[in-house]
């Protein structure tokens, strides 16, 4: 169990933990039952592959419930309560570049300092497991000023800027890669 200290509540527990049936049924509710949830206007809403399931069986049998139930994925649990997931993602292994993603499918934690606290956690749980590793990257794009706030303040440095290559509802956005490095990690700590 993992506690949070810093910009935050001291009172409030983040546990990371693989997903089960019942932390899948609560995703499900929060995060895929509306129309237009607000975490999918900004989860590279480019792509436009959200989808409503009208019920958590169909849900379950998901792709999407697969990656979350997979080895590289997360649930994240606020006092208990299943409120998103992150995940990490190997670009490619064999040169060990590996990137992570975060989303909080639970509007009511945005702006709390839970995301930068989760992703903390979750980067210091990686660079323990994977001793090998000496980068950690994270992509987002221009339209997400919140994600951007949050890799700045975990440490990470924006490594890269694509230019005008997400399009979305008329407006080109950027893509922006950030990263850290195991050494800039452990100065941090």
């Amino acid at each position: 169990m993992e506690e949070m200290r810093e910009g935050v509540d001291s009172s409030i527990t983040i546990d990371l933990v693989r997903f089960t049936t019942q932390e899948l049924k609560a995703i499900w509710n929060i995060g895929f039952t509306k129309e237009k949830p607000e975490w999918a206007k900004l989860n590279a809403p480019y792509f436009n592959d959200y989808r409503v399931f009208k019920d958590v069986a169909l849900f379950e049998s998901s792709k999407i419930a697969s990656f979350l139930r997979s080895d590289t994925c997360r649930c994240i649990l606020v006092d208990g309560q299943p409120i998103g997931m992150v995940s990490k993602t190997w670009i490619d292994e064999t040169t060990r570049w590996l990137e992570i993603g975060i989303v909080l499918y639970d509007t009511t934690w945005w702006g709390k300092g839970i995301a930068t606290k989760v992703l903390e956690i979750w980067v210091d749980t990686i660079f323990k497991e994977t001793k090998d590793l000496e980068h950690i990257g994270m992509t987002t794009w221009s339209g997400n000023i919140a994600m951007m706030r949050v890799a700045k303040k975990c440490g990470f440095t924006k490594e890269g800027q694509i230019r005008k290559v997400r399009y979305y509802r008329g407006v080109y956005y950027d893509s922006l890669k950030y990263g850290i490095l195991r050494e800039e990690w452990n100065r941090k700590k």
